[in-house]
């Protein structure tokens, strides 16, 4: 049988599950390809996700391998396959999936598209979950027009960096919250305003938005309702709406989980290429320090994503 080196968790928990080892070596089904990894984001939360676990129908899918953001080369397809050997790709694997932090993986074609030509595969990787949510949320969800007033918490984060610059490439009025640490970067990205979280609730020095995206996961307190406009719009990451604080506001809040689009990854490389979007890597780790990699979740790091680098 064909292995690879893999990191695989063997039960449930945190980062101190993860194991660097050597594991069996996939083979793609029909409508999948073989990708070997070159790169794979991390997403901190994802080992506390249930469908990181079990199957559909409950059952316990250990050993797991995590990192659902990949960008490496197609290395065999199947029949009827869009991509050849050797076409360089990046992709959004769903979670119910072993992910990427591996030597090799299989992808549904669905969640795959070519890797912008002018980013490495680092910077793909670190741009295929967050910016695809971020599309997702301000413009299939939110319907985010030009003009409108967006507040966009977490700019400096995963999610946030992609949002402020689609926002403001939308033409959008972009303001972002965060660390002081991140007021530069984000600032360089786009946002019209940032506010420092040390400043307090957001509804002290901020309101009337069209649109607020949550991208700091802090979910819909008080502050976030009374910032929009009667009639506006907020879209959450981590968790469903308050049903009634929404209708007290007159906000139409939105929960949804990101899935795998190729048709817009093509789009988001497309607009990588045409420097509209900038990826932004926070750190980088080998696969064989994956354990590492997801540790950092907990520790100071730049703004961006962390990513795994496979040799």
């Amino acid at each position: 049988m064909d292995t690879m080196m893999a990191l695989r968790a063997h039960s449930r928990g945190g980062p101190e599950q993860l194991v660097y080892e050597r594991a069996p070596k996939p083979a793609p089904a029909p409508g999948e390809v073989l990708v070997s990894v070159h790169a794979a984001a991390v997403t901190f939360a994802e080992l506390g996700w249930e469908s990181i676990w079990t199957r559909e129908d409950g059952t316990d899918r250990t050993p797991i391998i995590p990192g659902h953001e990949v960008s490496g080369t197609v290395e065999e397809t199947t029949g009827g396959s869009s991509y050849e050997v050797g076409d360089e790709v990046y992709g959004l694997i769903g979670f119910d999936r072993d992910g990427a932090a591996a030597e090799y993986v299989c992808v549904p074609e669905i969640g795959l598209a070519r890797k912008p030509s002018s980013a490495t595969h680092e910077q793909a990787a670190a741009m295929a979950l967050s910016a695809l949510t971020a599309w997702q949320a301000l413009i299939d969800h939110a319907r985010l027009q030009p003009q409108e007033k967006v507040l966009i918490t977490g700019g400096s984060g995963g999610v946030g960096v992609y949002a402020v610059q689609i926002a403001r490439a939308r033409g959008a009025e972009v303001t972002a919250t965060g660390g002081a640490a991140g007021r530069e970067l984000v600032t360089r990205l786009g946002a019209h305003q940032y506010l420092d979280y040390a400043a307090g609730p957001v509804d002290r020095e901020l309101s009337g938005f069209d649109v607020v995206l949550d991208a700091a996961g802090a979910g819909d307190g008080e502050a976030l309702y009374r910032v929009l406009r009667p009639g506006g719009r907020m879209i959450l990451l981590a968790a469903p709406p308050n049903a009634d604080r929404a209708k007290k506001h007159d906000v139409d809040a939105t929960f949804f989980v990101v899935s795998p689009n190729g048709g817009e990854l093509a789009h988001l490389a497309s607009l990588v290429d045409e420097s509209v979007l900038e990826p932004i890597v926070s750190q980088t780790f080998s696969l064989a320090d994956g354990r590492s990699a997801y540790e950092s979740g907990k520790l100071p790091h730049p703004p961006g994503k962390t990513v795994i680098i496979v040799p």
